[in-house]
């Protein structure tokens, strides 16, 4: 899928080509696994930064002390409150809050189905493109540090892997991908898929539940 996205070299090139592909593509929803429901509205920000080498994913390492997904690869996001007023406003207002990310440096090209998660969310994963040169604060409270992977390796389905896990009693897979010394799983490995299958990226995780 590379060669799809190689020519694009700044903010304007990967905001034509995102919107465009994210408008053509269904919004399938997918969750942690099958015959999960969940009440809890909620989004979260893949935010792609347009290097012209380049783009990478802003995620977070939530902070150790949290009662959920401690020391997990997220991306920032949260619960959609009442003030909110859509998806893409709690998804821009969590990143400001978690890591320092100023909504006036995102441009929003679209978003995702659903992602519904074990812990009892449905999220919302908005997409958006960030131009490079801005400086991050994460809050100490929630995160523990803010980076970035580069996109090519999180949008090529051959590189993750669907292990079995036991989260909360219960049995079931989940997503894994290794990038950069960091493990990529669960909810955050899933719609990074879900964005992959939306722009069109071939090949398939490799299922280790079926050896």
């Amino acid at each position: 899928m590379s060669d799809c996205y190689d020519h694009l070299r700044g903010p304007a090139d990967w905001h034509d080509w995102l919107a465009t592909r994210l408008a053509r593509a269904p919004r399938a929803d997918a969750a942690d696994w099958n015959g999960l429901t969940a009440v809890t509205p909620a989004a979260v920000l893949i935010a792609v930064v347009a290097h012209p080498d380049g783009a990478g994913i802003i995620l977070t390492e939530r902070a150790a002390h949290l009662s959920q997904h401690a020391g997990q690869i997220s991306f920032p996001g949260g619960r959609i409150e009442d003030e909110d007023e859509d998806a893409p406003a709690a998804a821009l207002r969590e990143a400001q809050e978690e890591i320092g990310l100023e909504p006036a440096r995102v441009a929003v090209v679209g978003q995702l189905g659903a992602y519904v998660t074990i812990s009892g969310y449905r999220v919302i994963p908005v997409v958006g493109v960030v131009e490079p040169g801005f400086a991050l604060s994460p809050d100490p409270g929630e995160v523990a540090a803010a980076f970035e992977l580069p996109f090519a390796p999180l949008m090529q389905p051959a590189r993750y892997e669907r292990r079995p896990v036991e989260r909360r009693g219960i049995r079931g897979a989940s997503y894994f991908t290794e990038c950069e010394g960091r493990t990529v799983w669960g909810a955050t490995a899933g719609m990074l898929l879900m964005l992959a299958s939306a722009l069109g990226a071939s090949g398939q995780p490799r299922d280790l539940l079926q050896r």
